[in-house]
């Protein structure tokens, strides 16, 4: 199957079915890292090199035997179908952000800030009407870079392996990737790692968001705001994505019990229920958009 019709297949399989409902790669995944994470960080202990070694123990394989399997000619095409469909978070990330959104128009706080929890790694319980939004629509422009167009681009890049090393590199940053005691060590090369797979796509993603919006204002937050934020691949993302929805988010959140100042992103009124699905649809226009130049990039070159 060409890379063209099997995105299209992929994103497809997304959109109709979402996440399994039963099971998921990504859970039992899940599992493999946190038992070799036991092993080889036991009482945060690990230096650097466990976190290599667990990094390559949990990724490597995996990602030989899908290159394996995408090559056999009977079922290879079902492989690359499959690994982009398991890798993509774009019918996921609707499924989260919308119901805060509703919340939020139904003046219902507290469900709000329940469901906004299930997005994000702060403590929402102290949160505002304002503050939900914000910790809403800055998940949405942020998961769609990692979680989405990501995927995309090392599926679009290397097929199949590739955006399951993407994958999996970047579930082990969630996991492993926080600047804390115990994962300070251990946890530095998954972060890297993740660094250098995302540094590529948020530039590319912050374009689409720039390009869907205010471009202007987009483009000149990212220059300016982006260098600010600590985490390189994020800034350039929602500073765009701010500027182009034209709304501020940053600002202080408490993470972990530890309240963080975090520079202003954007510019323009603070955000409400409706730039939440904002976010959302310029999440989907830049899918849309990326589809469409991959399908004329297949045509050109046939």
């Amino acid at each position: 199957m060409s890379l063209v019709l099997s995105t299209l297949a992929g994103v497809t399989l997304d959109a109709l079915i979402g996440e399994p409902r039963g099971w998921h790669p990504l859970v039992a995944f899940g599992r493999l890292a946190e038992r070799l994470e036991q092993r080889f960080n036991p009482g945060g202990a690990g230096w650097r090199s466990h976190g290599v070694s667990a990094w390559c123990l949990a990724v490597l394989p995996l990602t030989v035997l899908v290159a394996l399997l995408a090559q056999v000619e009977a079922f290879g095409w079902a492989v690359e179908v499959l690994a982009l469909y398991f890798a993509l978070g774009l019918n996921s990330l609707g499924q989260h952000a919308r119901p805060v959104a509703e919340a939020l128009r139904l003046g219902d706080l507290a469900l709000a800030r329940e469901r906004v929890g299930y997005m994000v790694s702060r403590n929402t319980a102290g949160l505002d009407a304002s503050g939900v939004a914000r910790a809403g629509t800055e998940s949405v422009l942020e998961n769609g870079s990692d979680a989405v167009f990501a995927a995309l681009f090392w599926f679009i890049i290397g097929g199949a392996p590739a955006v399951v090393l993407y994958r999996l590199s970047n579930t082990l940053d969630a996991m492993w990737g926080y600047r804390t005691e115990r994962f300070e060590r251990f946890g530095w090369a998954a972060a890297k790692i993740d660094d250098g797979l995302n540094y590529l796509p948020a530039r590319l993603v912050a374009l689409t968001y720039a390009l869907l919006g205010k471009t202007a204002l987009a483009l000149r937050c990212w220059r300016q705001q982006a260098p600010l934020w600590d985490s390189p691949n994020a800034g350039p993302v929602m500073a765009a994505g701010a500027g182009a929805l034209g709304v501020s988010l940053g600002g202080s959140a408490d993470y972990h019990g530890e309240r963080h100042e975090r520079p202003d992103l954007g510019e323009g009124p603070q955000p409400r229920a409706r730039d939440i699905e904002r976010a959302l649809n310029l999440v989907n226009g830049g899918v849309l958009l990326w589809l469409a130049i991959l399908i004329i990039w297949g045509l050109v070159s046939a």
